[in-house]
This record gives structure tokens, C-alpha cells and sequence, in this order.
């Protein structure tokens, strides 16, 4: 087993190359997705021991999203795909500027180098990643969850027959085989080795990086996402966007954790909302929502807990600021959302609303790297700076200042 230290060391010299042509970077990635595909024979068989491993470890939805189809690898394949089509980053010139003694100075968009990714049970992040740093010029340096180490070693052994069949060195993409603490701390802490490093996973896990890395680190994942129930939203509209939001796939991190109803339309609502979700859903509420609804009863942390299943904290309240106010003091800076016929609630929750995705009647379900047309994601950041939101090629670079001279002296 080759120590996480000495592959940090291939992937710093790797980054060092000449920067692949977007031509041939384009191919490499389809023949990755082809890959992929043809090799789903070996990924499943992997993955079935991922699956078994995890059985009595982790909750069912966290099954499902540790488990892979080929439908599943299909749509890995169509990610990288995606990306493929997109325009390459590097080299861009972001700004120009002439200065008055004839110097050019152009702000040009270049590559990290090499970026680190600590991840958990989602295989399909491992082919995601590995893609958006390929075609955005970086090396890749990819830290699976011990969870689905067995998937993610499949996936990348899939993605590196596709980059030898072009000739480009199979380092562009490495997989740490240590999957203990000691690892993760090593990224953290490998100065002058990693460029970037991008935690995707819990609270624990996005908590662990951002106080304890010395490499730059991007804040991601964590989603409390809130829906709030405007008094002028359109029921039948509601009852579908909740739905998705909670249902459609409970253990990501743009579904939505907390509901938040206006009082005048709680009565008409909460009581059609219980019996859509016919005990599917679990709804935790406060003493206001109790009246209109038989359940569990809300506790203070249920309002700050990202569930990723099939549970849902609900508070009725009393207008668009309570609302507003409630997602300031709970918020993770995910993705919240707005269901009202009203304009002028819509402006105030929007402009008040301090997250990196705001929706006005649609699901947070959105919010990812595919619906965005980025091709796929290296995670969401919920931070400003540099990247918000979910991340693709652009912003897996930074830029430098080439200036273009002709003798000038200052």
C-alpha cells in the first residue's frame, strides 16, 4: 500500500506537467465514461461488498445511497460525458487591461494543482470529482469513506484505463488506501503538497477539516434546507414541492429538513400534508403545528439537525420575517425555498435570505452541479469565499496576472 504521503508527492509532480490541450482532455473523458460502462461488472461486485459491509452500520437510505445499479454507473458515465462538452477553464482570459505605457495585463484563469477531496458513502462523487478536476487542469488526490472504499477503488481503476488508452499519465487521478483518521489528517495538514482541499460529507467531517487543515479549505455539504409555506401559497402546489424536496431523495444534502408554515394557511395545509406522507415521513412539529396535526413532538435540536431521512421538523409561524428570521438563526447556507403567490413576500425572502441557492416555488432538489449545467459537482459550498454553491470547472480555478510588455521600466 503505497502511504498517502508518497502519493501527495506523484500527484505535486504530476501537477507540474505541461497543461493537457482541451482536445485531448475531452477525449480522455469520454473514453473514462466508456470505461466506466464497460467495467460496471467489476464496480457492482465491489460495490455489493461495500453494501454487505455497511448492512446493521448504517440506515437504509444511507444504503440507498451507497448502492449502485447500472442505471447508477450509467449516469456517472453521462456526468462525465457532460463535462466533456463543457468549455475548458483554463486559460481564459477573465479581464484585460491596457495600461497607459502600452503593457497588457490579462487576468487569466488557471488550475489549483492539485486538490484534494475527503468523501464519504456516495460513490458517484469518486468518478464526479475525478472528471471536474481532470478537465479544469488539476490533479486529483480522492479520500473515500472506508464505507465505499471498495466501489470508489473500482471506479478509479475504470477511470485510469481511460486515461492510459490516450496516453496521459493514470496519476491525474489517485485514491488514498488509507482510509483511517490519519489520512484525512495528512491532507489537511500536507502544506506545500495540496492546493485545495474539499471536504464532502457530515457535519463531523466538514467540521474536522475547517478547524484543523493548514492547506486552503472549502466549507461544503452540510444542508439544514428550509421550505417555508407563504399564507398566499397555492396548496396543491406546495404539497407536491414539500414532497419532492423530503421524498425524492432524503439522504442528500439539498433535500429539505425543516418546514416552516405561516399560520393562516397551517389549518388548510399540515393536515393534507400528513396524509400525502401517510406515515412515510415522520414530521416532528412545535406546539403550534401540533394543533392542526397528530405527532411527534418538536425538540430544539430537531430544528438543527440535518436528518437525511425520512424526518422533518415543522414550525408554524406567525409571518415571511419569522420565517425569514428562523432560517438566519438555524440555517447551514444551503438552499431555502419560498412557496407564495405573493411578490412581495417573494422579494423579502429572497433579499434577506443569506444562503448560497434561494427558491421561490420550486424544490431544493435543485440545487446540484448537474441542474445547474456544470455537468456534474465537486460539492456545495456553503461559504463565500472563493466558490459558492455548487462547484464545477470555474471554480476549480483560481487566475494569475500575465502582463505582456515591450521594454517598460516603472
Amino acid at each position: 500500500m503505497i502511504s498517502t504521503l508518497d502519493l501527495l508527492k506523484i500527484a505535486k509532480k504530476v501537477s507540474l506537467n505541461a497543461p493537457i490541450n482541451t482536445e485531448l482532455k475531452n477525449k480522455a473523458l469520454n473514453l473514462m465514461a466508456d470505461s466506466l460502462v464497460s467495467h460496471s461488472e467489476e464496480i457492482l461486485s465491489a460495490n455489493a461488498v461495500d453494501v454487505e459491509n455497511a448492512k446493521d452500520k448504517i440506515s437504509s437510505v444511507m444504503i440507498d445511497r451507497l448502492k449502485l445499479d447500472t442505471s447508477r454507473i450509467e449516469a456517472m458515465a453521462n456526468g462525465i460525458r457532460e463535462v466533456a462538452k463543457l468549455s475548458d477553464p483554463v486559460g481564459a482570459i477573465l479581464d484585460k487591461t491596457t495600461h497607459k505605457n502600452g503593457i497588457v495585463i490579462e487576468k487569466t484563469s488557471v488550475p489549483f494543482g492539485v486538490v484534494a477531496i475527503i468523501y464519504e458513502s456516495r460513490p458517484n462523487v469518486t468518478s464526479d470529482a475525478a472528471a471536474l478536476a481532470f478537465k479544469s487542469g488539476n490533479v486529483c488526490v480522492l479520500r473515500s469513506g472506508k464505507d465505499a472504499f471498495f466501489s470508489a477503488k473500482a471506479i478509479v481503476k475504470a477511470l485510469k484505463i481511460g486515461l492510459c488508452e490516450c496516453g496521459i499519465d493514470e496519476n491525474y487521478i489517485n485514491l488514498v488506501e488509507d482510509t483511517t483518521r490519519e489520512s484525512a489528517h495528512e491532507l489537511m495538514t500536507a502544506v506545500g503538497l495540496v492546493d485545495l482541499l474539499i471536504p464532502r460529507g457530515g457535519k463531523g467531517l466538514i467540521k474536522a477539516c475547517t478547524e484543523n487543515a493548514k492547506v486552503p479549505c472549502i466549507e461544503t455539504g452540510t444542508g439544514i434546507c428550509h421550505i417555508f409555506v407563504d399564507e398566499t401559497a397555492d396548496i396543491n402546489k406546495a404539497l407536491k414541492i414539500v414532497e419532492n424536496a423530503k421524498c425524492s431523495r432524503p439522504s442528500v444534502c439539498n433535500a429539505a429538513e425543516v418546514l416552516l408554515v405561516h399560520k393562516n394557511i397551517a389549518e388548510s395545509f399540515l393536515p393534507k400534508l400528513f396524509e400525502l406522507f401517510n406515515n412515510k415521513v415522520e414530521l416532528r412539529a412545535d406546539e403550534k403545528a401540533l394543533q392542526f396535526i397528530n405527532t411527534k413532538k418538536a425538540t430544539a435540536e430537531d430544528f438543527d439537525t440535518e436528518f437525511l431521512d425520512y424526518i422533518m421538523a415543522v414550525k408554524v409561524v406567525d409571518s415571511v420575517i419569522e420565517a425569514v428570521n428562523h432560517i438566519t438563526a438555524h440555517s447551514t447556507h444551503h438552499s431555502e425555498s419560498i412557496i407564495t403567490e405573493s411578490d412581495e413576500s417573494a422579494g423579502y425572502f429572497i433579499s434577506r435570505v443569506d444562503s448560497a441557492a434561494v427558491y421561490v416555488n420550486a424544490s431544493t432538489r435543485f440545487t446540484d452541479g448537474g441542474e445547474f449545467g456544470l455537468g456534474c459537482e465537486m460539492g456545495i459550498s456553503t461559504q463565500k469565499l472563493h466558490a459558492r454553491g455548487p462547484m464545477g470547472l470555474c471554480e476549480l480555478n483560481t487566475y494569475k496576472y500575465i502582463i505582456k510588455g515591450n521594454g517598460q521600466i516603472r
